[in-house]
């Protein structure tokens, strides 16, 4: 079924990667889970979900000075995708995203914008067969400031050759919502694991 979209003649449509088109954010917290045991550190899962759509390498530099911890950024980031990339074979996509995808693919030009690298969404895509759907990828490492500044949704629009105001997102973490509004763009929510359960039992 299709997610509800807002009025407007959108000539593209910008998608975050992990929670939005996979259904990859328990295999996330798995592999954050796994790689921190390594070093002592603790991550809540509540606190995980907030900081949705944060970089990798942020999220383990604000859980050192959290814990007064002197993890390794780059190799606590590097082993959590490396950890992560290992459960993709059981990945799944988002219900209503995977209907959006195929609707708008051949008719409208569609990328990607994620705080991902672009070995994971690459995999992440190429797991769901979806990589060749999309003309860009917007990945972390492309643009200066993370969501929520609208610095990745303004570099995807510019890259589709389509304007900001023309451009429909689809994002599950508030941190993107925010971004999309910072770029002037139009935004569907894509519920959470939990809200979609709650959905499809109704």
């Amino acid at each position: 079924m299709l997610l509800p979209v807002p009025d407007g003649e959108f000539q593209a449509y910008l998608f975050d990667c992990d929670g939005t088109i996979t259904d990859s954010m328990p295999a996330h917290y798995l592999a954050w889970q796994a790689a921190l045991a390594e070093w002592g550190c603790d991550f809540p899962e509540e606190l995980f979900y907030s900081w949705g759509g944060r970089p990798l390498a942020d999220i383990v530099a604000s859980l050192n000075e959290q814990q007064n911890l002197d993890m390794p950024v780059h190799r606590v980031a590097e082993r959590q995708e490396e950890l992560f990339r290992a459960g993709l074979p059981s990945i799944k996509g988002v219900p209503g995203v995977l209907e959006h995808i195929e609707d708008a693919y051949g008719r409208l030009p569609i990328g990607v914008v994620s705080g991902s690298t672009r070995l994971s969404v690459t995999a992440s895509l190429e797991a769901l067969d979806l990589l060749d759907r999309f003309e860009v990828l917007v990945c972390a490492g492309d643009y200066e400031r993370p969501k929520p500044f609208p610095d990745a949704y303004l570099l995807g629009a510019s890259l589709l050759g389509v304007d900001p105001a023309r451009c429909l997102v689809f994002e599950d973490t508030e941190l993107g919502m925010r971004a999309a509004a910072a770029a002037g763009m139009a935004a569907v929510r894509v519920p959470p694991p939990w809200e979609r359960k709650v959905q499809e039992g109704a």
